[in-house]
């Protein structure tokens, strides 16, 4: 979903179920399932689908530090130079609460 405003790409706020600019901190309302929006270069019609990404990933057995869950998601990003170790990231798998492992 572009921005109305100032047709940046706005992200999804699931909490208020809609959409906001982090650039101007504009809100539309989220639909249900599934969107049809605008494209900003072309104008064409496309529709978007919702799914949770994050049921697809590995768990691990890690307490969150939010809600206590023994469950949560991970992934590895290389967040520094590349002679670092990589970043682990984790979503907890109850209330989404999302934490780093340095390694």
């Amino acid at each position: 979903m572009f921005c109305p405003k100032c047709k940046r790409l706005m992200r999804p706020d699931s909490a208020n179920g809609s959409w906001v600019c982090g650039a101007c901190g504009a809100k539309t309302k989220m639909g249900r399932g599934r969107e049809v929006g605008k494209s900003a270069p072309t104008g064409k019609a496309m529709a978007l689908v919702e799914e949770k990404a994050s049921a697809t990933l590995p768990t691990a057995d890690e307490e969150c530090p939010k809600c206590g869950n023994a469950k949560a998601y991970w992934v590895l990003r290389q967040t520094r130079g590349a002679d670092e170790p990589e970043t682990r990231i984790f979503e907890c798998t109850m209330c989404g609460h999302k934490w780093r492992e340095y390694q």
